[in-house]
């Protein structure tokens, strides 16, 4: 976007235990551009817990929703009492469903309305795991296909690999968010996700956030590592 968030870091809390995970916020607060919290959080513990551990710092809200368009606009209209800025739907569901993920958002504004991004091709996935389930492939022009139709149904944004960020940029334009998942720094391994990418490398792409997880959560000091990369994106 031309307004670059101040911190683009946004780090996954991929813990179910509250305790644990608000600790963890507790420490990253200063250190990071927002959290996220996803699906194992969410259903361990409950949207009353996910406001707890959020600390007010910016909430992305990772519950990748896919249903019918009636129930999916029921869902981010409950989600909206949470206030998170950031929510994300599955782009597969649809034109009709992520239009009613919009004027739901629209509709259950309070003193902003949350941002929803759309999941295209998960990080996990490559072109062979999008023949098996009957997908086009390849994968990029899959991610393109579904960026499209996102901003087209009143998304606000999309989520995708850091190898798609530059070419999308490009097809998007520079008002819709690209939120990019798959940053591994160093010798880290890629763990269960494929399409990976360093911090710098993403936002150079032209990302405007990452998530980033284990590299920060893993580390000894998870302020200090998130630190460290912002440090190496703010670079000249």
């Amino acid at each position: 976007m031309s307004d670059k968030p101040a911190n683009p870091i946004l780090c996954a809390i991929d813990l179910a235990d509250p305790a644990k995970a608000k600790t963890l916020v507790r420490e990253l607060k200063g250190a990071v551009g927002g959290i996220k919290l996803g699906l194992e959080f969410f259903t361990a513990n409950g949207p009353r817990a996910v406001r707890d551990v959020a600390q007010g710092l910016p909430l992305f809200l990772d519950l990748k929703l896919h249903d019918i368009p009636n129930t999916v606009s029921g869902a981010v209209k409950a989600a909206a009492a949470l206030e998170p800025t950031f929510l994300t739907v599955h782009c597969g569901g649809g034109r009709a469903m992520m239009q009613a993920a919009a004027e739901a958002a629209k509709q259950a504004a309070r003193k902003t309305r949350m941002k929803l991004l759309g999941v295209t091709v998960l990080t996990s996935l490559d072109e062979r795991d999008l023949d098996s389930v009957g997908q086009k492939g390849p994968t990029g022009e899959q991610v393109k296909r579904l960026a499209l139709l996102a901003k087209e149904s009143g998304l606000d944004g999309i989520i995708c690999s850091p190898h798609e960020v530059a070419e999308l940029r490009q097809l998007v334009g520079t008002d819709f968010l690209l939120v990019v998942p798959g940053i591994r720094v160093g010798s880290l391994g890629h763990g269960d996700q494929k399409r990976v990418m360093g911090p710098r490398d993403a936002v150079q792409a032209g990302a405007d956030y990452l998530v980033i997880g284990r590299p920060i959560t893993g580390s000894p000091s998870p302020p200090a590592a998130a630190r460290a990369m912002l440090a190496e994106i703010r670079k000249p």
